[in-house]
């Protein structure tokens, strides 16, 4: 049967699947499917299952491969663990079901927004880009990327004084590895940018602040730093000493 297109799957709260998940809620939804948090039957303990759209999911070409970049990823702190894969049917398709932990948080862009003028200060910032900067070179260590960072698909756990963060939606794009960790890098300091207030504060940021930041262009921020361990490393011996006031 030829894969038609599905734009949900309109699961309500207290469906069962695969003799095992009860459905809770939908918590997200976006190109590739949608996401249920569900609560296993025996254990009441909770986890993220996403559905695949079968048209996005062409002989679960892209279901398979996050499930196998979820697997290789395991040991690495930021990301979210990997559960198992199952294939289901609904609504007469053959649907693939990838079952991760459930986090319990909050999503970057709703953290900030719950600040003064909906921006972070430049101490938390820092420690949010150092915290971030840790996480995803344990994924580039192993050979892999991110492939669509940004404040949507970041969750805060924990605040302190450190961040206890986890990344969602992992891509696979067909560009070269090399090319999407970098990628992660440009988006990393774009995520810098954001939290610290965009556009309206660039100006007034500090020195310090903006050398990261290098006015967003591309080439400068790969000049100054080739991986995302050269980024690290500036963090650690950063002197931001010109943006305490």
């Amino acid at each position: 049967m030829k894969n038609k297109v599905i734009e949900s799957f309109d699961l309500s709260p207290g469906r069962v699947l695969l003799n095992k998940y009860v459905v809770e809620r939908l918590v997200g939804a976006g190109l590739e499917g949608e996401v249920y948090q569900v609560r296993e039957r025996l254990t009441n303990k909770m986890r993220a299952l996403k559905l695949f759209f079968p048209h996005r999911d062409q002989k679960f070409k892209v279901s398979t491969r996050i499930a196998k970049k979820l697997d290789k990823l395991d040991d690495s702190p930021i990301v979210v663990d990997y559960v198992s894969y199952q294939v289901i049917t609904l609504k007469g398709y053959k649907v693939a079901c990838l079952i991760t932990e459930f986090i319990e948080g909050e999503i970057l862009s709703d953290f900030v927004n719950k600040h003064r003028m909906k921006r972070l200060g430049v101490f938390p910032a820092i420690h949010l880009l150092y915290s971030l900067s840790l996480g995803i070179e344990s994924i580039h260590l192993s050979g892999e990327y991110h492939g669509d960072l940004h404040v949507d698909n970041i969750i805060i756990k924990k605040f302190g004084l450190e961040f206890d963060l986890k990344i969602i939606d992992l891509h696979h794009w067909g560009d070269s590895k090399k090319d999407n960790r970098e990628e992660d890098i440009v988006k990393l300091v774009r995520i810098f940018y954001d939290i610290l207030g965009g556009e309206k504060r660039y100006k007034y940021m500090p020195n310090s602040i903006k050398y990261i930041i290098s006015g967003l262009k591309r080439t400068l921020i790969l000049k100054k730093f080739k991986t995302i361990t050269d980024l690290r490393f500036h963090l650690e011996e950063l002197d931001w000493s010109d943006a305490i006031s």
